[in-house]
């Protein structure tokens, strides 16, 4: 049994945890939130089964006081810079972490002074840490990466992840800007609270998995606005407003563009698939016809994370620095 300790219950959280019960091979010792509303109740109750007898702590302290824990769960914030001190009290408290943000994914580029004192903080402590998750984290960066490992020649990767979001959880959809009117998606856009958190990390990756040295790397974004009325999200959307978003990352050597990352989630979207396409020799075409779920696939990869690593050397670690990850019971 692997000891756990869970930090962040918002949905994703809860549904890691719901997840972890289910497998049966980890051992929850104890939960984080800082909400008050979640703080001080049965951990299981919280996530919508029996009781577990664990208590949700509103600080790291008393969640692992007098336990043995191997590794932390960390499911709450998308921006590094508001991470680090997370992942710091983590690692002084000597456990490994798995988690979400998907800054965190591969920031040396994007982020990279929190990136090294992040490493160092890990090093000192003799803990790991990676950043994952079904994208980024996967489909559109690590699994291009490997695919290109057939090849004797790449001259570009395109990727695509397109989305019905109805199935998706409310925040995600609420992420994407789903049900707003334009100017409400413009207003959003312009703030920075609008957007898919990942797409430059996944370039980023991809360029060095690849050995490229990018000029540019860029990110465009566009709201997917809905033709007729639609009712099967959240909330009901309306002719002429947005119920998604088009995000394309791309990475550049000198014009040339070689790396196209084509990310579409919205409510209503009529098919769902993750295809890899490269350019080189042999040419690769990989299609995942119906797509992957992301809120099931999330969770799931990172909870098979954490037996690469508990294998791992410490130290802040990308999905190709730690051992292979698969499905284990």
């Amino acid at each position: 049994m692997i000891n756990t300790v869970h930090v962040g219950m918002g949905p994703l959280g809860q549904k890691v945890l719901r997840y972890a019960v289910e497998r049966g091979c980890f051992n929850i010792v104890g939960a984080v939130d800082l909400d008050p509303e979640k703080a001080g109740k049965d951990l299981g109750e919280l996530c919508g089964l029996d009781p577990l007898g664990i208590t949700i702590r509103d600080n790291l302290k008393d969640a692992i006081e007098g336990k043995s824990v191997d590794v932390a769960l960390l499911t709450t914030v998308s921006s590094l810079v508001a991470l680090e001190s997370q992942v710091a009290e983590l690692a002084q408290a000597r456990l490994n972490i798995v988690s979400t943000c998907e800054e965190l994914f591969f920031p040396y580029k994007t982020n990279p002074d929190v990136a090294k004192r992040i490493d160092e903080i890990c090093r000192q402590n003799g803990v790991a840490c990676v950043g994952t998750g079904v994208n980024p984290g996967y489909l559109m960066d690590f699994l291009p990466s490997v695919l290109s490992g057939l090849c004797q020649n790449v001259e570009k990767v395109e990727v695509w992840r397109v989305q019905d979001a109805s199935v998706r959880r409310i925040p995600f959809q609420q992420k994407i800007g789903a049900g707003l009117t334009l100017d409400e998606f413009e207003a959003k856009r312009k703030a920075g609270t609008l957007r898919h958190v990942g797409l430059p990390e996944s370039v980023d990756f991809i360029a060095d998995r690849l050995g490229w040295k990018l000029d540019k790397n860029t990110e465009s974004l566009e709201p997917v606005i809905a033709e007729e009325s639609v009712d099967t999200g959240y909330k009901p959307i309306a002719k002429g407003m947005a119920r998604g978003v088009q995000q394309v990352g791309r990475g550049f050597v000198g014009d040339r563009e070689i790396i196209t990352l084509n990310f579409r989630a919205a409510v209503g979207e009529p098919e769902s698939y993750d295809q890899v396409h490269i350019d080189g020799e042999p040419p690769i075409r990989s299609r995942i016809t119906g797509g992957v779920n992301g809120d099931i696939a999330t969770c799931a990869i990172t909870l098979n994370a954490v037996r690469s690593i508990l294998q791992s050397s410490p130290g802040l670690k990308t999905m190709a620095q730690i051992p292979p990850i698969a499905y284990f019971k």
